[in-house]
C-alpha cells in the first residue's frame, strides 16, 4: 500500500511503525473471509481491509478522527484472525491499537460513551471494585430490561455477570508454592484482575497442576492486571502503568532467583504480556526487562507441554474422561499462534478431543467487546455455541475467562478451563462445572 506521510510525522516512531506495517498490506483481501464483522455484517468497512483504509487516511491527515471511523474501528474485535489469514504479515494488532489511541486522544465520545468505558476501565481491572460491582449487579438483575431500553450496553453488563462472586481464593495473594517433591522449574504467575473474582478456581487448579509437575510457584508482590483491557481501549498510559508495575514485580522475583518462566492462564492476558517488549520498546528504563518478561512469558499449556511435564500415565486418575470440545480462544490460536499444545494435553490426558467448525471465528468475547457491541457479539456467540453443541461434546473447553463467561451464557454444554481438566486428570477435584452438572443429574 502507497502512504504519503511527511518527513516530520515519520520523525514520530509510532508514526514510522504504522506506515512499515500499512505498506506491508497488499489490498489482497484474504482478511475478509475470516473477519467476524464482515462475516456478520458484510460491510467492508468493517473488514481488516476497510479499516486500514480509514486508519491510513485519519493518520496521513493529521484530522481528528471522524465519528464513521470511530464507529467501524470500535466494532473490531481484535481477534487478529485477519493476521492468520494475512500472506504479507501485516501486524494489524499494532496498527489498530495505534489507532485506538488516537481516537482516544481526538476524539470526544458521547457523554454515555465515556461513562461507561470510564467505569469498565475502572471496575474490571479492580480486584475490590469488581466483587462490590458483581454485588451490586446481582441485586439490579431483575432492573435489566428497563436499563435496556436506556441504553442496551447496560442490559448486556447486567446479564453477563454471575450471581454473587464467589470468596476470594488463599492463592491469589503474593506467596510461594513449593513443588512437590523436587523442584524441576521456578515459574511466576499471574493471577490476573477479572479471573480470581469470576473463577478462583482456575488459578487454584494452576497451582495445583504445576506444583504436582515439580514446578515452584511464586505468586509476585506488586504484579496485577496485565493491561490489556485499558490498552484496547486506546488507555496508553494507564495500560503502560499495570504493565510496568507487572514487569518490575516479575523482574524482581527472577534478579532474585531466576524464572523458567511467567506463566499465564488467560490467552488474552498471554498476548499483551508477550507484547510488553515491543509496547516498552522506546523506553529507556524498562525496554529490556519488558523484553526480558516477553520473552519468559508462556500460556500454561505451551508451559506443559514445551517442558513435557505431563506424566505418561496423564489420565490415570479418573474414571470417566467425557469427550471435550476444545475452544481455541483468537487470543490463543491467532494473538500467540498456540494450536497444537492445549488439544495435546487434553489427549494425553486421555480425553476424546473434537474441534467445532469454524473455529477461527471469534465468540464475540473480546474483553469488553460484549458489553460495548452487544449485538454483534450475541450473534458471534450464538453462532459459536451452535457449532460447539454440534459436536454432541460432554465438556467445553478453553484457555480465557472472557470466552469461558461468554459461551457459559448460552450453551447447555459446561464449560471448563482447560487447565482445570488437566488438573483433574492428574489427581486434582473435579471442576466446578462438571461438578455442578454430576450433582444435577444425580438428583432423583
Amino acid at each position: 500500500m502507497q502512504t504519503n506521510f511527511t518527513l516530520a510525522q515519520l520523525a514520530d516512531p509510532d508514526i514510522q511503525e504504522a506506515n512499515d506495517i500499512l505498506r506491508a498490506c497488499v489490498h489482497c483481501g484474504f482478511c475478509t473471509a475470516t473477519c467476524p464483522t464482515y462475516v456478520t455484517l458484510g460491510d467492508e468497512l468493517d473488514s481488516p481491509r476497510g479499516r486500514i483504509y480509514q486508519i491510513k487516511d485519519m493518520l496521513e491527515n493529521e484530522k481528528p478522527a471522524p465519528a464513521k471511523v470511530v464507529k467501524h474501528i470500535d466494532r473490531c474485535l481484535s481477534c487478529l484472525s485477519c493476521m492468520t489469514t494475512c500472506p504479507s504479515g501485516v501486524h494489524y494488532m499494532h496498527l489498530v491499537d495505534h489507532a485506538r489511541a488516537y481516537i482516544e486522544e481526538t476524539h470526544t465520545r458521547s457523554l454515555k460513551d465515556r461513562f461507561l468505558r470510564e467505569v469498565l476501565g475502572a471496575v474490571l481491572p479492580n480486584r475490590i471494585l469488581l466483587r462490590l460491582a458483581l454485588v451490586g449487579a446481582w441485586i439490579a438483575k431483575p432492573l435489566g430490561p428497563l436499563l435496556g431500553l436506556i441504553d442496551k450496553r447496560f442490559a448486556a453488563m447486567l446479564k453477563l455477570a454471575p450471581g454473587a462472586p464467589p470468596k476470594p481464593s488463599p492463592v491469589d495473594t503474593p506467596q510461594v508454592f513449593p513443588a512437590t517433591g523436587p523442584a524441576k522449574l521456578r515459574v511466576a504467575l499471574l493471577n490476573g484482575c477479572a479471573q480470581p473474582v469470576l473463577q478462583p478456581h482456575v488459578n487454584e487448579a494452576t497451582v495445583r497442576l504445576l506444583t504436582r509437575l515439580g514446578v515452584e510457584v511464586v505468586v509476585a508482590d506488586g504484579a496485577g492486571c496485565c493491561g490489556a483491557l485499558v490498552h484496547h481501549m486506546g488507555k496508553t498510559k494507564r495500560s503502560h502503568a499495570q504493565a510496568a508495575a507487572n514487569i518490575r514485580a516479575w523482574m524482581a522475583v527472577h534478579r532474585e532467583d531466576p524464572l523458567d518462566a511467567v506463566i499465564i492462564n488467560a490467552s488474552g492476558c498471554g498476548t499483551t504480556v508477550k507484547d510488553y517488549g515491543y509496547m516498552f520498546r522506546n523506553d529507556p528504563e524498562l525496554a529490556e526487562d519488558a523484553k526480558t518478561i516477553s520473552g519468559l512469558t508462556r500460556d500454561i499449556t505451551e508451559f506443559v507441554d514445551q517442558w513435557g511435564l505431563l506424566p505418561v500415565d496423564a489420565g490415570a486418575a479418573l474414571t470417566e474422561k467425557p469427550v471435550v470440545a476444545y475452544h481455541s480462544a483468537c487470543s490463543m490460536q491467532h494473538g500467540q499462534k498456540i494450536t497444537h499444545a492445549p488439544k495435546s494435553l487434553l489427549k494425553k490426558a486421555g480425553f476424546t478431543v473434537k474441534e467445532p467448525l469454524e473455529g477461527h471465528l471469534c465468540c464475540g468475547s473480546a474483553g469488553t467487546y460484549n458489553i460495548m457491541q452487544p449485538e454483534i457479539a450475541t450473534k458471534l456467540r450464538d453462532r459459536k455455541v451452535a457449532n460447539i453443541e454440534k459436536t454432541g461434546a460432554d465438556v467445553i473447553a478453553a484457555g480465557n475467562i472472557g470466552c469461558i463467561t461468554q459461551i457459559a451464557g448460552a450453551a447447555k454444554t459446561p464449560i471448563a478451563h482447560s487447565v482445570e481438566l488437566l488438573d483433574w486428570a492428574t489427581g486434582g477435584p473435579i471442576p466446578p462445572a462438571l461438578e455442578a452438572v454430576s450433582a444435577s443429574a444425580s438428583r432423583p
